[in-house]
């Protein structure tokens, strides 16, 4: 498939557009709100740890209820639940200004409303990024990922020095109330979307259910499993600076607000710079090289850091910095995204978020605990040795190709008539399908039936195995089970396109007459539970 090489192509689509531009506001908003935040904590408290935890107390949020938002995310309408978080955010920001405005913030306490605001964000971003796809064609998916970030780091070239100067001129409630605000027009923007979700014939997965086939497909499927590893050193190493830039702003540069602000600026304007050569990288660099580059530029930024004394050199490391950020977590959730299928696709991206924003949220705690100990300055050459960590990992876990498979549901399945009345809920419910195999073609039908376990399994069936029979050895039995009969409609339903290949493959090396042959049983209890004879009454031996 090509993929539009514009990144501001997703931006024809007026859907696209309209909550892009909305979310501008929010992001500008709830950076400043962030710059009110990270400042207040300043002036409350002397601990450099409870300043980096600022930034903890937003992340881990994320990590800790990703999951849970991403299979809302795949079992309920998106947009509801992006207004929800969204309603969320606006009441909680609007307690915390009122808190600030009767002074009555502590420490504690505004680690707790950042932690509220923070739960917003954790069960607004499954559904928002999963939501892109429903927006935009897929050959501009990779454009709109990457403009997701641009619009982001857009607001934060120009919203921390705003923050800054907000916070310098009013305090601290004026930046959380401006931030209040800026959840207006999104909200406003998602009540007007009318997206047309497809009609499921089949009932809504179980929260816990729908939970494990998520992280059930991730665990089957190796390229996501290479972005979770990357992303979480990332996430680790890359938390340094910007949980220790408040205090790199007035120790290590001895400025105040306003020089905070303008370094967080030089991050937002090197990550639009990267956002824009986003497209154009991914043309002429595999995407290891540039996860390299970003854990380089990253690690070079951190000593820059460290060492400089002057807030123009510091924020010139800024520049790398962002361009690297943007870069490296923008082709993360792009691989994301077209290595999942939709069905799927909020719990993948959850599992992503959690596992980066964890590496986030414990590295901002760790480096704030390694700055308390041993100084900002150490602290900052620690996460830069992380991060060349992360280049070395790259030689077990590579990142693969930037390439697509074609993942919309396959649709050959038709549910079959059946003899026995069921009822959905009826199980567990047992597949074996007979297959003809020539001796010749035995390696290649044992390589292609290696490649379906993996499928089956994470499609959601279990006990899968494969049986040969002993007096008849060409014909062998694929066999695995499903909890009930939806289950078993809804592994099936889950084929996609990219499938085809394997399914295709294994029916021509089929040598009987007419396809496999599947045979469906539910399974039964010969005795029931309740009658089975070590519940009988005992005999009383003594009479």
């Amino acid at each position: 498939m090509a993929y539009t090489s514009s990144t501001l192509a997703p931006l024809r689509h007026d859907t696209y557009r309209a909550i892009w531009f909305a979310s501008l506001s929010s992001n500008f908003g709830g950076l400043i709100q962030a710059v009110g935040a990270a400042w207040m904590m300043t002036t409350i408290t002397a601990s450099e740890d409870m300043v980096a935890l600022v930034q903890t107390s937003t992340a881990l949020p994320i990590m800790l209820f990703s999951l849970i938002s991403g299979a809302l995310a795949d079992n309920y309408d998106r947009r509801r639940v992006m207004l929800t978080a969204q309603c969320l955010m606006l009441t909680v920001s609007g307690l915390l200004t009122a808190c600030a405005l009767l002074g009555w913030i502590t420490p504690w306490l505004l680690l707790f409303f950042t932690f509220l605001i923070g739960c917003g964000t954790a069960l607004n971003n499954p559904s928002w990024q999963a939501s892109v796809g429903d927006m935009v064609p897929r050959a501009d998916l990779p454009g709109a990922v990457t403009l997701n970030s641009m619009g982001f780091n857009i607001t934060r070239s120009v919203g921390p020095a705003i923050g800054g100067a907000i916070v310098a001129a009013a305090g601290a409630a004026a930046a959380f109330a401006v931030n209040t605000l800026s959840y207006l027009p999104l909200i406003y923007a998602l009540s007007r979307w009318r997206p047309n979700t497809p009609v499921s014939t089949l009932p809504r997965e179980a929260l816990a259910s729908a939970i494990f086939a998520g992280l059930r497909y991730v665990s089957m499927s190796p390229n996501l499993e290479k972005v979770l590893v990357r992303g979480l050193i990332f996430g680790i190493g890359a938390s340094s600076i910007l949980a220790l830039l408040p205090v790199v702003a007035l120790d290590l540069v001895a400025g105040g607000p306003l020089t905070y602000g303008f370094m967080l600026g030089a991050f937002g304007i090197g990550a639009i710079g990267g956002a824009v050569l986003n497209a154009k990288l991914r043309q002429v660099l595999s995407s290891e090289i540039i996860i390299r580059l970003a854990f380089t530029g990253f690690a070079l930024s951190a000593v820059i850091a460290a060492f400089s004394p002057s807030a123009v050199l510091t924020s010139a490391g800024l520049l790398v910095a962002g361009a690297c950020w943007v870069s490296a977590l923008s082709l993360f959730n792009t691989i994301v995204q077209l290595s999942t299928p939709r069905w799927v696709v909020g719990r993948a991206l959850s599992l992503y978020q959690t596992v980066t924003f964890g590496g986030i949220a414990g590295g901002s705690w760790l480096w704030g605990v390694a700055a308390d100990r041993y100084g900002v300055a150490d602290a900052l050459l620690m996460s830069s040795v992380v991060m060349l960590l992360g280049i070395a990992i790259g030689l077990r876990f590579s990142m693969p190709a930037f390439a697509s498979l074609n993942l919309d549901p396959l649709n050959r399945f038709t549910a079959p008539a059946l003899s026995l009345d069921i009822t959905p809920r009826s199980g567990p419910i047992v597949i074996h399908v007979d297959y003809e195999i020539a001796d010749a073609d035995l390696a290649e039908f044992m390589a292609l039936m290696g490649e379906r376990r993996r499928i089956r399994i994470r499609d959601g069936a279990r006990h899968w195995a494969l049986m040969r029979d002993l007096e008849n050895p060409g014909l062998w039995t694929e066999s695995y089970h499903t909890p009930t009969w939806v289950e078993y409609i809804r592994h099936n339903q889950r084929r996609t396109q990219a499938d085809a290949e394997n399914i295709d493959r294994l029916r021509a090396l089929h040598r009987g007459e007419g396809p496999p042959h599947v045979h469906r049983m539910i399974e039964r209890q010969a005795i029931p539970p309740d009658n089975d004879v070590f519940h009988q009454t005992p005999i009383d031996l003594h009479h």
